[in-house]
Protein backbone atom coordinates (compact mmCIF):
# COMPACT_ATOMS: atom_id res chain seq x y z
CA UNK A 1 0.00 0.00 0.00
CA UNK A 2 1.38 3.40 -0.99
CA UNK A 3 -0.01 5.33 1.98
CA UNK A 4 1.49 8.81 2.15
CA UNK A 5 1.54 10.42 5.62
CA UNK A 6 -0.22 13.70 6.19
CA UNK A 7 2.15 16.68 6.60
CA UNK A 8 2.57 17.57 10.27
CA UNK A 9 1.41 21.13 9.61
CA UNK A 10 -2.03 19.69 8.74
CA UNK A 11 -2.45 17.56 11.85
CA UNK A 12 -0.69 19.69 14.47
CA UNK A 13 -3.62 22.09 15.05
CA UNK A 14 -5.99 19.14 15.58
CA UNK A 15 -3.71 17.42 18.07
CA UNK A 16 -2.83 20.64 19.88
CA UNK A 17 -6.50 21.59 20.17
CA UNK A 18 -7.41 18.17 21.54
CA UNK A 19 -4.65 18.37 24.15
CA UNK A 20 -5.68 21.86 25.21
CA UNK A 21 -9.29 20.69 25.55
CA UNK A 22 -8.15 17.88 27.86
CA UNK A 23 -5.71 19.96 29.91
CA UNK A 24 -8.36 22.57 30.60
CA UNK A 25 -7.41 25.43 32.92
CA UNK A 26 -5.05 23.71 35.34
CA UNK A 27 -3.35 20.84 33.53
CA UNK A 28 -3.24 17.20 34.61
CA UNK A 29 -3.97 17.48 38.33
CA UNK A 30 -3.89 13.74 38.94
CA UNK A 31 -0.61 12.93 37.21
CA UNK A 32 1.23 16.02 38.44
CA UNK A 33 0.26 15.27 42.04
CA UNK A 34 1.04 11.56 42.02
CA UNK A 35 3.89 10.91 39.57
CA UNK A 36 7.40 12.22 40.38
CA UNK A 37 8.79 14.59 37.77
CA UNK A 38 11.92 12.46 37.28
CA UNK A 39 10.13 9.14 36.82
CA UNK A 40 10.85 7.48 33.47
CA UNK A 41 8.65 4.68 32.14
CA UNK A 42 8.38 2.29 29.22
CA UNK A 43 5.05 1.03 27.94
CA UNK A 44 3.63 -0.75 24.93
CA UNK A 45 0.47 -0.35 22.88
CA UNK A 46 -1.17 -3.63 21.98
CA UNK A 47 -4.18 -4.45 19.83
CA UNK A 48 -7.23 -5.80 21.65
CA UNK A 49 -9.15 -6.77 18.53
CA UNK A 50 -8.27 -7.60 14.93
CA UNK A 51 -8.19 -4.59 12.65
CA UNK A 52 -6.22 -2.10 10.61
CA UNK A 53 -4.08 0.56 12.26
CA UNK A 54 -4.42 4.26 11.43
CA UNK A 55 -3.56 7.48 13.24
CA UNK A 56 -0.10 6.83 14.62
CA UNK A 57 1.27 10.16 13.42
CA UNK A 58 -1.36 11.97 15.47
CA UNK A 59 -0.82 9.75 18.49
CA UNK A 60 2.96 10.20 18.38
CA UNK A 61 2.56 13.95 17.98
CA UNK A 62 0.31 14.10 21.04
CA UNK A 63 3.09 12.60 23.14
CA UNK A 64 5.76 14.86 21.63
CA UNK A 65 3.76 18.04 22.18
CA UNK A 66 3.36 17.21 25.87
CA UNK A 67 6.89 15.90 26.34
CA UNK A 68 9.44 16.08 23.51
CA UNK A 69 11.66 13.55 25.28
CA UNK A 70 9.17 10.73 24.75
CA UNK A 71 10.41 8.20 22.19
CA UNK A 72 7.78 6.40 20.13
CA UNK A 73 8.82 3.26 18.25
CA UNK A 74 6.14 2.10 15.82
CA UNK A 75 6.12 -1.63 15.05
CA UNK A 76 2.94 -1.67 12.94
CA UNK A 77 2.64 1.46 10.79
CA UNK A 78 -0.64 2.85 9.50
CA UNK A 79 -2.32 0.44 7.11
CA UNK A 80 -1.03 -2.65 8.94
CA UNK A 81 -3.40 -5.49 9.78
CA UNK A 82 -3.11 -6.54 13.42
CA UNK A 83 -4.45 -9.35 15.57
CA UNK A 84 -5.33 -9.35 19.31
CA UNK A 85 -2.25 -9.09 21.49
CA UNK A 86 -0.04 -7.70 18.73
CA UNK A 87 2.38 -5.06 20.00
CA UNK A 88 1.95 -2.09 17.70
CA UNK A 89 4.18 0.50 19.41
CA UNK A 90 6.63 0.98 22.27
CA UNK A 91 6.91 4.25 24.17
CA UNK A 92 9.61 5.40 26.56
CA UNK A 93 10.09 8.70 28.36
CA UNK A 94 8.99 10.82 31.30
CA UNK A 95 6.06 9.08 32.97
CA UNK A 96 4.13 12.31 33.48
CA UNK A 97 4.13 13.03 29.76
CA UNK A 98 3.10 9.49 28.90
CA UNK A 99 0.12 9.59 31.23
CA UNK A 100 -0.99 13.11 30.33
CA UNK A 101 -0.97 12.55 26.57
CA UNK A 102 -2.22 8.96 26.69
CA UNK A 103 -5.97 9.53 26.31
CA UNK A 104 -5.71 12.08 23.49
CA UNK A 105 -3.28 9.83 21.62
CA UNK A 106 -5.50 6.79 22.05
CA UNK A 107 -8.62 8.71 21.05
CA UNK A 108 -7.09 9.61 17.70
CA UNK A 109 -5.59 6.16 17.20
CA UNK A 110 -8.75 4.26 18.14
CA UNK A 111 -11.10 6.46 16.12
CA UNK A 112 -9.03 6.36 12.95
CA UNK A 113 -8.20 2.67 13.29
CA UNK A 114 -11.93 1.99 13.57
CA UNK A 115 -12.54 3.80 10.28
CA UNK A 116 -9.65 2.00 8.61
CA UNK A 117 -10.87 -1.36 9.89
CA UNK A 118 -14.44 -0.79 8.72
CA UNK A 119 -13.18 0.34 5.33
CA UNK A 120 -10.92 -2.69 5.00
CA UNK A 121 -13.82 -5.05 5.67
CA UNK A 122 -15.78 -3.61 2.74
CA UNK A 123 -12.72 -3.52 0.50
CA UNK A 124 -12.19 -7.20 1.25
CA UNK A 125 -15.83 -8.00 0.50
CA UNK A 126 -15.58 -6.65 -3.08
CA UNK A 127 -12.14 -8.03 -3.82
CA UNK A 128 -12.06 -9.57 -7.29
CA UNK A 129 -14.58 -7.10 -8.71
CA UNK A 130 -13.80 -4.00 -10.78
CA UNK A 131 -14.99 -1.61 -8.08
CA UNK A 132 -13.46 0.71 -5.51
CA UNK A 133 -14.70 1.80 -2.11
CA UNK A 134 -14.83 5.59 -1.75
CA UNK A 135 -15.95 7.82 1.11
CA UNK A 136 -18.28 10.82 1.28
CA UNK A 137 -18.33 14.26 2.91
CA UNK A 138 -20.32 12.81 5.82
CA UNK A 139 -17.42 13.20 8.22
CA UNK A 140 -17.09 14.43 11.80
CA UNK A 141 -16.89 18.25 11.63
CA UNK A 142 -13.28 19.34 11.92
CA UNK A 143 -11.87 15.83 11.36
CA UNK A 144 -12.45 15.39 7.63
CA UNK A 145 -8.79 15.38 6.62
CA UNK A 146 -7.78 12.66 9.06
CA UNK A 147 -10.93 10.58 8.63
CA UNK A 148 -10.44 10.50 4.88
CA UNK A 149 -6.81 9.55 5.52
CA UNK A 150 -8.07 6.63 7.62
CA UNK A 151 -10.21 5.49 4.69
CA UNK A 152 -7.06 5.36 2.56
CA UNK A 153 -5.28 3.44 5.32
CA UNK A 154 -8.04 0.85 5.08
CA UNK A 155 -7.56 0.43 1.34
CA UNK A 156 -10.34 2.76 0.24
CA UNK A 157 -10.21 5.94 -1.81
CA UNK A 158 -11.62 9.43 -1.38
CA UNK A 159 -14.51 11.08 -3.17
CA UNK A 160 -14.87 14.85 -2.77
CA UNK A 161 -12.99 16.48 0.09
CA UNK A 162 -15.23 19.51 0.04
CA UNK A 163 -17.69 21.60 -1.91
CA UNK A 164 -14.85 23.15 -3.89
CA UNK A 165 -13.46 19.84 -5.21
CA UNK A 166 -15.92 19.27 -8.01
CA UNK A 167 -19.54 19.83 -9.00
CA UNK A 168 -21.94 17.26 -7.57
CA UNK A 169 -25.48 17.99 -8.70
CA UNK A 170 -27.87 16.43 -6.20
CA UNK A 171 -31.64 16.05 -6.26
CA UNK A 172 -32.22 19.38 -4.53
CA UNK A 173 -30.06 21.18 -7.11
CA UNK A 174 -32.05 19.49 -9.87
CA UNK A 175 -35.34 20.51 -8.28
CA UNK A 176 -34.28 24.15 -7.95
CA UNK A 177 -32.84 24.29 -11.48
CA UNK A 178 -35.91 22.69 -13.00
CA UNK A 179 -34.24 19.57 -14.34
CA UNK A 180 -30.97 17.76 -14.92
CA UNK A 181 -30.16 19.47 -18.21
CA UNK A 182 -30.69 22.95 -16.79
CA UNK A 183 -28.56 22.13 -13.76
CA UNK A 184 -25.71 20.73 -15.87
CA UNK A 185 -25.76 23.69 -18.26
CA UNK A 186 -25.61 26.17 -15.38
CA UNK A 187 -22.78 24.22 -13.75
CA UNK A 188 -20.76 24.27 -16.97
CA UNK A 189 -21.35 27.95 -17.41
CA UNK A 190 -20.38 28.77 -13.84
CA UNK A 191 -17.18 26.76 -13.38
CA UNK A 192 -13.80 26.37 -15.05
CA UNK A 193 -12.91 23.81 -17.70
CA UNK A 194 -10.92 21.69 -15.23
CA UNK A 195 -13.86 21.17 -12.87
CA UNK A 196 -15.54 17.79 -13.21
CA UNK A 197 -19.32 17.49 -13.09
CA UNK A 198 -21.08 14.60 -11.38
CA UNK A 199 -24.83 14.09 -11.25
CA UNK A 200 -26.79 12.16 -8.63
CA UNK A 201 -29.66 10.19 -10.13
CA UNK A 202 -32.53 8.24 -8.57
CA UNK A 203 -33.95 6.47 -11.63
CA UNK A 204 -32.77 4.80 -14.81
CA UNK A 205 -34.45 7.53 -16.88
CA UNK A 206 -32.39 10.15 -15.04
CA UNK A 207 -29.31 8.04 -15.64
CA UNK A 208 -29.93 8.00 -19.38
CA UNK A 209 -30.44 11.77 -19.41
CA UNK A 210 -27.26 12.44 -17.44
CA UNK A 211 -25.18 10.16 -19.65
CA UNK A 212 -26.62 11.86 -22.72
CA UNK A 213 -25.36 15.20 -21.43
CA UNK A 214 -21.79 13.89 -21.26
CA UNK A 215 -21.22 14.45 -17.55
CA UNK A 216 -17.98 13.17 -16.03
CA UNK A 217 -19.52 10.88 -13.42
CA UNK A 218 -22.88 9.66 -12.17
CA UNK A 219 -23.84 8.84 -8.60
CA UNK A 220 -26.56 6.17 -8.35
CA UNK A 221 -28.61 7.12 -5.30
CA UNK A 222 -30.37 4.36 -3.34
CA UNK A 223 -31.05 2.23 -6.40
CA UNK A 224 -32.22 -1.35 -6.01
CA UNK A 225 -30.11 -4.31 -7.03
CA UNK A 226 -32.70 -5.04 -9.70
CA UNK A 227 -32.24 -1.60 -11.28
CA UNK A 228 -28.46 -1.94 -11.16
CA UNK A 229 -28.63 -5.32 -12.85
CA UNK A 230 -30.97 -3.98 -15.54
CA UNK A 231 -28.44 -1.34 -16.49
Amino acid sequence: MNLLPLPEIMIEPLVRGALLEDLGRAGDLTTDAIVPADRVATTVMTAREPGVVAGFDLAALAFRLIEPAIEVTIHCPDGSEVSPGKVIATLRGPARGLLTAERTALNFLSHLSGIATATASVVTAIRGHSARIVCTRKTTPGLRTIEKYAVRAGGGANHRFGLDDAVLIKDNHIAVAGGIQAAVERARGGTGHLVKIEVEVDTLDQLDEALGLGVDAVLLDNMTLEDLQRR
